[in-house]
């Protein structure tokens, strides 16, 4: 399964951890365009330019791990796509053009089903999709889970609950499956 990443879930940090572990683990092939990368870089740079650096490093580390997800297309093609937010067409531009499944996205309300569905494309969100991958893999993906709290657990000096992580994440029912 072929998945577009919006900008939106690869930052924050631990959803898109989730997420590329699952990729990383052979579980989907994630996609993404270099304006999507460039997306993430910008929201960053709300908190400094020391975070920008970072993403900007994270996102060329992920070129290396996954070398194959950048989509690449002429932005000529996009006049052929409509989306209520004409911000968001290039996303689906790099969807269609990469071959992909679905877009996975918290904005649910400017890619509507109806309209993806005529493009063949599904719609998830984070949380949904991360339990789908669970239940398809369920080792698996409680092994990428557990590495995230891991990380997150060395780095912070409060410790992290997999459930509290997961709903920080954005990603609660996600989060509840894994602890039951």
């Amino acid at each position: 399964m072929r998945v577009m990443l919006d900008a939106c879930v690869l930052y924050p940090t631990v959803m898109r951890e989730v997420l590329l572990g699952c990729a990383a683990a052979g579980l989907f092939e994630a996609r993404w365009s270099a304006r999507i990368l460039e997306e993430w870089a910008r929201a960053t740079a709300k908190l400094g330019l020391e975070q920008e650096v970072w993403a900007r490093g994270e996102i060329a580390a992920l070129a290396a791990q996954f070398p194959d997800a950048t989509v690449r297309y002429d932005p000529a093609q996009e006049r052929a796509f409509w989306l209520p937010d004409p911000a968001d067409i290039h996303v689906l531009t790099a969807a269609v053009i990469g071959s992909c499944d679905g877009i996975l996205t918290m904005n649910t309300k400017d890619f509507p089903k109806d309209i993806l569905g005529d493009a063949a494309l599904l719609r998830w969100d984070p949380d949904g999709f991360a339990l789908m991958l669970l239940a398809e893999a369920p080792d698996q993906v409680r092994g990428v889970a557990a590495r995230v709290l891991d990380v997150a657990n060395r780095l912070s000096p409060e410790p992290w609950t997999m459930r509290a992580l997961m709903k920080k994440a954005r990603m609660p029912r996600f989060g509840k499956a894994l602890e039951a």
